[in-house]
């Protein structure tokens, strides 16, 4: 297991020389963020972000995420050029020694929740998911705006896009998605770059937009789109565990049994009533989640892929990016890595 950190960059108010600090972390997770959707990463660049990191004494090995254009999505005519530039952003973060890339291909918006800073009992914040006031919310209205939601689009585009949606179901987003990994994946594999999507978060659809990466049955259905190694799963315990219908445990000790886990997620949630959840410390008994149990099925597939702490509280009085302070996903790393060594040591013994 490589245990590694979201950083946004520089202007990250979470510095990467604090990232390095956390005992055992090997890798930083990044990303290009000044380039639009669907175009090319230039090697200069990627490389320049490459030496930064190194600079830290970190690893430059996972992108998360190189972003899908909503053309492929939606299948249009145009798909294919920004599929190409896709395959170009494959090759050249393959000559910079990426072994990972994350991405998702959920319609137009990425996570999505109804709060980012509601008060826990601790005086900590996190974010929340509640069923109750996602239903009110019109997005076409600006009633909700998150960090990936509609940033790059203006209300009327946005209410273009949603009409282009319309007109498609999840049998349509299936053969899209189809389509392009047919693509890319034989790109990837040739580049031994390892494609690893993120499930939809949450795992169900949102504003009468279609979601497919979403149950054990679809992850199922993903992987037999191109049954190859390099197309595998970003798997997020929180994003599938917000879900009562997905048992974790059993998927992440299914799908890193067949080697098809390139990168893991690990955060917890706590349900909080039908179709709603709120994200929690990692600790186990904390939400609705056995971290301790997806680590041994983890550790039992002798995992060896990536692995993050996910969502963490703002504790501390930290402010910043809701959901990327330090300090708790720092405590998060710490717990991950405390189970980890104890499971090491547990299978030296009985060795």
């Amino acid at each position: 297991m490589k245990l590694s950190f979201r950083w946004y960059g520089e202007d990250d108010p979470v510095k990467i020389e604090y990232i390095k600090q956390i005992p055992s972390m090997y890798s930083i997770v990044t990303a290009i963020y000044d380039v639009p959707v669907g175009e090319v990463w230039s090697v200069d660049s990627i490389m320049d972000l490459k030496e930064r990191v190194e600079e830290a004494g970190l690893k430059f090995d996972v992108i998360e995420s190189v972003p899908v254009h909503e053309d492929i999505k939606l299948g249009l005519s145009t798909r294919n050029g920004y599929i190409e530039n896709y395959k170009k952003n494959i090759e050249n973060l393959a000559k910079a020694g990426v072994k990972v890339i994350c991405y998702n291909f959920m319609p137009v918006f990425d996570w999505t929740r109804s709060q980012l800073d509601k008060t826990l009992e601790d005086g900590s914040t996190v974010l929340v998911y509640y069923k109750e006031q996602i239903d009110k919310m019109d997005p076409l209205k600006g009633e909700l705006s998150l960090p990936g939601w509609d940033s790059s689009y203006t209300k009327d585009e946005l209410k273009d896009i949603f009409e282009q949606y319309s007109k498609i179901d999840e049998e349509d987003l299936w053969d899209n998605l189809e389509y392009f990994l047919k693509e890319i994946i034989p790109v990837a594999e040739a580049n031994d770059v390892k494609m690893a999507i993120h499930p939809d978060d949450p795992p169900w659809p949102i504003f009468g937009l279609p979601r497919i990466i979403t149950t054990e049955e679809n992850i199922d259905r993903f992987l037999k789109l191109v049954d190859n190694k390099y197309n595998g799963l970003t798997f997020c315990t929180g994003s599938l565990g917000s879900g009562n219908f997905n048992d974790i445990v059993k998927m992440v000790d299914k799908y890193s049994s067949r080697g098809r886990i390139h990168f893991m997620h690990v955060r917890n949630v706590k349900l909080v009533g039908e179709g709603s959840f709120e994200e929690a410390a990692h600790y186990s008994s904390e939400g609705s989640l056995d971290i301790v149990e997806i680590m041994k099925a983890l550790h039992r597939n002798k995992f060896d892929g990536y692995l993050r702490p996910d969502h963490g509280r703002m504790i501390w009085g930290e402010t910043g990016r809701p959901g990327y302070g330090l300090y708790d996903r720092a405590l998060g790393a710490m717990y991950i890595a405390g189970i980890w060594e104890t499971l090491e040591k547990i299978s030296k013994e009985v060795e």
